[in-house]
């Protein structure tokens, strides 16, 4: 098994690519060890030290390091993993995966926030992925746009420009009622 690293634009986290499916649908994010009780590949990698954050696209593990840690010290351990996980033929999260994507929403916003969540899935999340990880709708309040950043998104240095720049200009282009958005925490 050959597993392929790449850099994200967050110095802290790294996309590792198992060249096979890690997620057959949606992503999942484990912000925390506590958090990845349900995934035997999550708690391999957290068993590395260092190691304060994992994510799972459909064919992509990203982790996030401590400041405190180097990657030339952690990346091999996790590189071991991740291999040792998908040789171990163990499944990837145990039962019911929990459900990710875009919050729902009830009320009288019901249009806009389709457009907001079709312009996500279309135009900004295929391109977050490729950094190694994900941004999904958590909600949408008097022409605020509440997103919830996830894997390599959530703490990058980058992030605020992409989230300002990029997805607020191109939601308020697309959608007028949409005055602002903002980052949310889980």
């Amino acid at each position: 098994m050959f597993i392929q690293t790449e850099t994200t634009p967050n110095p802290a986290t790294l996309k590792f690519l198992p060249g096979q499916t890690v997620l057959e649908t949606g992503t999942a994010d484990f912000p925390s060890a506590e958090a990845a009780a349900k995934s035997p590949l999550a708690k391999r990698v957290f068993a590395v030290p260092g190691v304060s954050g994992v994510f799972f696209g459909s064919d992509f593990v990203t982790v996030t390091k401590d400041d405190a840690t180097s990657w030339d010290h952690a990346k091999p351990a996790i590189l071991g993993a991740i291999m040792e996980h998908f040789q171990s033929g163990a499944p990837v999260i145990e039962g019911e995966a929990a459900p990710s994507g875009h919050a729902e929403h009830d009320g009288e916003d019901g249009a806009i926030v389709s457009q907001i969540k079709e312009l996500l899935d279309t135009r900004v999340r295929p391109a977050v992925a490729q950094d190694g990880g994900d941004i999904t709708f958590h909600g949408f309040e008097r022409g605020v746009v509440y997103l919830h950043m996830q894997g390599a998104c959530a703490g990058c240095p980058s992030s605020t420009l992409t989230l300002k720049m990029g997805i607020e200009n191109l939601l308020r282009h697309y959608i007028p009622e949409v005055s602002e958005v903002r980052p949310v925490n889980a």
